[in-house]
């Protein structure tokens, strides 16, 4: 009988928050900005943007598999947390095990060698973690191994050199004590955001694995405080609430995707991250979101352009917590969870198996992010009245980092006043 171990990613992210993958440009290299960005790591960069096809594809494939999971439900995720920390994953994992995460991580494994992508994660991780002055963007990976479990010295050290692993000994015959150590650390970690990660833990577990990401960032244009109001937010065709509406006036990032029908306006934030807000037409929510591929939102990039606009958003708090295991398998990651689990790399012996995979996100928007930035510019006004957008419906939100063309977080807000 395999031996058992828990996975646990998770993600904080704090205001609008976001770095991710912006598919704009990215093969491409052609974009001036993307080439400036990169002068200084450019070795990492390389190393890492290999990376940024293969995790697009990861991100909007999972999403499908979620939002088909939960059709009519909130949805906040980090796909960057995901990848990575199963990524670490395959490099204690052999065979067949080890195929099918890197083949379920969107990688073909005949165009990029298993340590191309393990250097490609090292320097994403390294990159994300010093972002420019602006945003916080903090990522962790995190090991709990019971006293009796030995790790092979090689995973631990490949583990801790390229994926910044930090390992403990966790007494797991003792749950309670358990959970309070691993949840204590995750607090820690994502400063308060995600609690209780944890729970309800299986006695016979010799191993967790837990991966984290904690965003925080301004808004490059922060909403002023007192032109929030409260208006309504259509969830569907029975149900209105009222929500804290944030408004602005000014020039924004703007693009109408007629084959969708949708409206795209993108906001940025202080540094390297960047939120795209996508509001598609009422009732066609399910059409945008089973249709979203990395080439779509390139194609939004690619076409946006400066609009002088009325703009509402919500302003709003939700979290989302996933099993992920059955997702993972749909996408094809299937023995590492089952007696077929080949993870000797990690402990030299072939009888160990993910048991449980857990994810949880959390995303805070509001006017300016947690510290107040004063903002000198002023808005040149037209005398006509701009044409509105109002975020007062279902919407997408997806969260991407400029510097390395990462998806940190993909959002579905489909009623904001429902927090988890």
């Amino acid at each position: 009988m395999k031996t058992t171990f828990y996975m646990s990613l998770l993600l904080a992210g704090l205001h609008a928050v976001a770095h991710g993958q912006l598919p704009p440009n990215h093969h491409n290299g052609h974009d001036p900005n993307e080439s400036k960005h990169h002068m200084h790591h450019r070795g990492e960069a390389i190393a890492c943007l290999k990376l940024v096809p293969n995790n697009a594809d990861f991100a909007f494939q999972f999403f499908k598999e979620v939002t088909l999971e939960a059709p009519n439900k909130n949805i906040f995720f980090s796909p960057v947390s995901i990848s990575t920390a199963f990524a670490m994953l395959a490099l204690g994992a052999r065979s067949t095990t080890q195929t099918q995460i890197l083949e379920g991580l969107a990688f073909n494994l005949t165009e990029i060698q298993e340590k191309e992508i393990h250097e490609g994660f090292h320097n994403l991780i390294h990159m994300l973690s010093h972002p420019e002055s602006g945003v916080q963007l903090n990522m962790g990976n995190a090991i709990f191994l019971t006293e009796k479990l030995k790790p092979v010295k090689k995973f631990l050290d490949d583990a801790k050199a390229l994926y910044q692993l930090e390992a403990f000994t966790t007494d797991f015959y003792n749950p309670m004590e358990a959970e309070k150590q691993i949840n204590d650390y995750i607090e820690r970690k994502t400063h308060g955001k995600i609690t209780d990660l944890v729970k309800d833990m299986d006695p016979q577990t010799v191993m967790l694995l837990a991966s984290f990401v904690f965003f925080k960032g301004n808004w490059e244009k922060p909403f002023k405080p007192e032109h929030t109001e409260e208006r309504e937010f259509f969830v569907d065709a029975e149900t209105t609430v009222k929500v804290p509406m944030m408004h602005q006036t000014g020039r924004f990032d703007f693009y109408f995707d007629e084959e969708l029908s949708c409206t795209v306006v993108r906001l940025h934030y202080n540094g390297s991250a960047t939120a795209f807000l996508v509001l598609p037409p009422k009732g066609k929510m399910k059409q945008l979101e089973q249709t979203l591929v990395k080439e779509t939102v390139r194609k939004w990039s690619d076409h946006l352009f400066q609009s002088l606009l009325s703009l509402y958003f919500p302003k709003f708090s939700i979290s989302g917590s996933y099993e992920i295991m059955n997702t993972l398998s749909k996408m094809g990651i299937v023995d590492v969870f089952t007696d077929q689990a080949d993870l000797s790399g990690i402990t030299g012996t072939p009888d160990l198996k993910v048991s449980k995979v857990v994810h949880k996100a959390a995303l805070d928007v509001d006017e300016r992010g947690t510290e107040a930035t004063a903002a000198t510019a002023a808005e040149i006004m037209t005398v006509s009245l701009p044409p509105t957008i109002e975020f007062n419906r279902p919407f997408l939100m997806l969260i991407f980092d400029r510097d390395t063309n990462s998806t940190l977080f993909i959002g579905k807000i489909v009623n904001p006043t429902i927090t988890s």
